[in-house]
Order: structure tokens, then sequence, then C-alpha cells
């Protein structure tokens, strides 16, 4: 009887070519799954980073807002509910940013930080309308110097808003790729909200 040199090779490691290719495809599955994650984990870490930007400038007009409210309270009492509305505004919007500083990631935190947001701005909207009805008040070095950091901040925030939704947007669009979609429930990716 004779032996073939393929049979004794094949005797010597104790597998088949059937076992080989298996263990090959196994092995390019498990790298493919880990490049993947860590793919969406770099993404998602993007996305952090972007709101460290826009959460800076956020927390520079928080810090604008109260001074130029207080400085402008006495000489527009008449126009109180509106620095009322203000000062209400600015604090759905800080309490909007602290969840959104817990996770950046969440859809809903991004969602009900971009209402208050969008209050926000409403309500600083009409506060600069008044004020350009008095313009002696905008020469007061308090208010002037605020509305320069306010303006500087809200220049700032629009760059930092356009990082954090380019990050969101290629970690989202990272999410819906096959077959990297295969790999999202068993994760627990979910898609990141956009401000």
């Amino acid at each position: 009887m004779s032996v073939a040199p393929e049979e004794i090779h094949g005797a010597a490691t104790g597998m088949s070519t059937g076992q080989i290719t298996t263990l090959l495809v196994a092995a390019v599955g498990v790298f493919w799954m880990v490049g993947a994650y860590n793919r969406l984990v770099r993404l998602r870490n993007a996305i952090g980073a972007a709101w460290a930007q826009f959460d800076a400038q956020l927390q520079r007009r928080t810090q604008a807002l109260p001074v130029l409210v207080s400085a402008l309270e006495h000489s527009m009492a008449a126009e109180r509910s509106t620095l009322d509305a203000v000062a209400v505004a600015e604090r759905q919007a800080q309490g909007a940013a602290e969840a959104m500083r817990a996770a950046p990631v969440q859809h809903q935190s991004a969602s009900t930080l971009l209402a208050a947001l969008a209050q926000l701005d409403s309500t600083l909207a009409r506060l600069i309308a008044l004020l350009d009805q008095h313009p002696a008040l905008r020469a007061v070095d308090a208010v002037a110097a605020n509305l320069r950091e306010l303006h500087d901040a809200d220049l700032r925030q629009a760059f930092a808003r356009q990082l954090f939704n380019d990050a969101v947007l290629a970690y989202n669009e990272a999410l819906d790729q096959f077959p990297t979609r295969l790999l999202v429930g068993f994760f627990r990716f979910a898609p990141a909200g956009r401000l």
C-alpha cells in the first residue's frame, strides 16, 4: 500500500483542508470584527472631542450672559420680561448641556440641547433687538464687552457645531454601512444626534 505525500502531511498536522479553511475564515471574521469595532469607537470618540469644542463655546456664552443681563437690569427695567426670558432660557440650555456632557453621543441629549439652544437664540434675538432701540446702552462698557464676547462665542460656536455635526455624520454613516451594521446591535452602538 502506497501513501501519498499530501496524506502524510495532513496526518502529521492533524487538520484537513476544510478545517484550515474554516479557521482562516474565522480568523478573518474576528480581525474584521475587531477592526470594525475599533473604527466605530474611534468615530464615537471623535464626537466627544468635537463636543468638547462646542461645549467650550457654550461655557463662554454662559459666562457672558448673566453679566450682560445684570448690566441691563437697571437700565431696562421696563423690559424685565425679556431679561427674565433670557435668564430662564439660559438655565434650560445649561441643563441640556449638562445632560449632553454626560452622553454626547445620545440622540435624545442632542435633541433636547438643540431645542434649548433654539429657545435661547430666540430670546437673545429679542434682547438684541431691544438694545438696537437703545444705542446708548450699547456704549456702556459692561454691555459692549459682553456683547462682543457673545458675538465671538456665537461665531466660534457655529464652527464648533459644524465640526460636531460632521463627526456625527461620519459615525452615523459608519453605523449604516454593511457589514458593519451587523455589529451595531451586538455591541449596542446607537445613532448620535446632530446639533
